[in-house]
């Protein structure tokens, strides 16, 4: 899975994107996460440089999940909630908030 995330990651670093949260199991204490979730920023992202494969979300998207071990979302408007992914994931039904992991994938191409 960590080496899914990370050709993830470099793909939309190579593309021009400038944050990606990562949420799920994956950043939490769990000893074996069994996958991750991620949403990616759409600014600056040149769309014809990016793999498909994000955004293949065909089969509750099962081509990402095959691929990184993990899914990847756009940052856009979650239709239930009306907010922005990146704000959604951070909601939490317990304890109303909760902290998620975010990167710039460029960094890693440097």
């Amino acid at each position: 899975m960590v080496d899914g995330l990370a050709e993830a990651l470099d793909l939309l670093g190579e593309a021009g994107c400038s944050r990606v949260w990562i949420n799920g199991s994956f950043v939490t204490t769990k000893e074996e996460p069994g996958d991750f979730d991620a949403v990616w920023d759409l600014g600056d992202v040149d769309l014809d440089l990016l793999d498909q494969v994000f955004f293949d979300f065909a089969n509750g998207r099962r081509a990402q999940k095959e691929r990184f071990g993990g899914e990847l979302l756009p940052n856009v408007v979650e239709s239930a909630s009306g907010l922005v992914f990146a704000e959604f994931f951070q909601g939490e039904r317990d304890t109303g908030r909760k902290g998620i992991v975010v990167i710039d994938p460029r960094r890693r191409s440097q």
